[in-house]
Parts: structure tokens; sequence; C-alpha cells
């Protein structure tokens, strides 16, 4: 039975927005989407959709993803929600935002069905509508945080990487170049790599030992978290 005082209730939308970020050996990107409704039609936008009355928010996140991108089984984290009275210009709307992490590599294919999708590097996105550059903005804080805390390289690189490529990727999290050594010794000491008997030879003659992450250490130390100063 609905209670007479819910119709009282003003109505509002709630909408979803998912940060997408990935990695291709060189730099952090993000996954944006050609938006094809007004308002702001054609210009670039988050994954975001809205939340159906049988769904609940992760399920919805999850729905929207698989939709405009093709990915599924994608980890994805709650980051915030935004209620800004007039942040939506077309209807009162509450946006709940999610971030994810995932290889570039691993799920282009995927993503290359999906015409209105693309990939930016973060320092040259393009103007994103609404407050999106604000979900952009706490989630690259988030990501921040979580390289400093917990290990970060699982989601976005490949089964098998060089030390470079883990440097490379620390280095774009953080937007700052790494001393080598140091990072080394000090990834080294959380003991979650496991060094392969086989080398990357793209890079040079001598080429480069590839390593892999214990899973098992590794999901213990993002449960445990550590203090990761570099």
């Amino acid at each position: 039975m609905v209670l007479s005082s819910y119709k009282n209730e003003d109505k509002v939308l709630l909408a979803l927005d998912c940060i997408i970020f990935g990695f291709d050996q060189e730099e952090l990107k993000i996954l944006l989407v050609k938006r094809d409704f007004e308002p702001e039609k054609g210009k670039w936008s988050l994954i975001g959709g809205f939340l159906k009355k049988e769904e609940n928010l992760d399920e919805a996140a999850t729905r929207i993803l698989r939709y405009l991108t093709g990915l599924n089984n994608i980890y994805m984290e709650q980051l915030y929600t935004f209620s800004k009275v007039d942040r939506d210009p077309a209807e009162r709307t509450i946006s709940v935002a999610y971030y994810a992490l995932i290889d570039i590599a691993t799920h282009d294919k995927a993503l290359l069905k999906q015409n209105p999708v693309q990939w930016f590097s973060l320092k040259e996105a393009p103007t994103l509508i609404f407050d999106h550059h604000l979900m952009v903005e706490k989630a690259i804080s988030r990501l921040r945080r979580r390289a400093l805390t917990k290990p970060i390289g699982f989601e976005l690189l490949p089964p098998k990487f060089t030390m470079r490529q883990l440097q490379k990727l620390y280095e774009a999290i953080l937007d700052k170049k790494l001393d080598k050594r140091n990072f080394i010794n000090k990834f080294n000491s959380l003991d979650i790599l496991i060094k392969l008997n086989e080398k990357d030879m793209s890079s040079s003659k001598k080429g480069a030992f590839l390593f892999k992450f214990d899973e098992e250490k590794y999901r213990r130390k993002v449960e445990d978290g550590f203090i990761f100063k570099i």
C-alpha cells in the first residue's frame, strides 16, 4: 500500500554516469560518448543513463555500460552523488557517478563495434557537458589516493607487462616523473610480482623481462592496504 504522503513529494530523475579509465601502455585515457539527443546534442559526455524502477544502482550502471560500450564484467566502484539543483537544464536530475579501470587492449574489440564511443587522453579530452568535468576531477583524485594506498595495475595492465609499463602507469596516474631505481625497489618490496622467464623484445635488442601479478598476494594487499611513498 502506497502511503498517501508520498503523493505530495517531488519526483526527481536519478541518473548514473560512468567514468571509464583505460591505459594503453603510455598514457591514461578516458572513454567518452558523443551525445545523440538534446540538450547538448553532438557534444561529448560520460557514459550515462537513468535508473529503472526494477534496478538497484549497480545493476543500472552495468546495464548502461554494456549497452553503450559492449563491455561486460567490468568492476566499477561508486564514487559520489552530484545533486546541484540546476546541474541538468532539461529536468531536475540527481546523478550517481561510478568509476572503473580497464586495460584498453583487452577490451578494444568490443568497443570498436560501438560507433559513438571514443578514447581520449586525459590531457586532450574535449569539454564535457553539464558537471561531468567535476566528476572526472573527483575520479582522478580518488584514483591517485588509491594508487598510494593500494596496488594499481591488475585492471589496467595486460596479464604480462614490463617494469617500464608499470612505472609508466603510475606516472600517468600521479602525473609526475618517478625515479626508476626507487620505484622498482618500492614495488618489489610489496612482494606481489612474479618475474617470468620471458622478455619483451619490442623496445630493445636486449629486451625487458616480463612480470605478472601474484593474484592472491595482490588481492590481499588490496584488502589490507598500505602506504606507498614514491
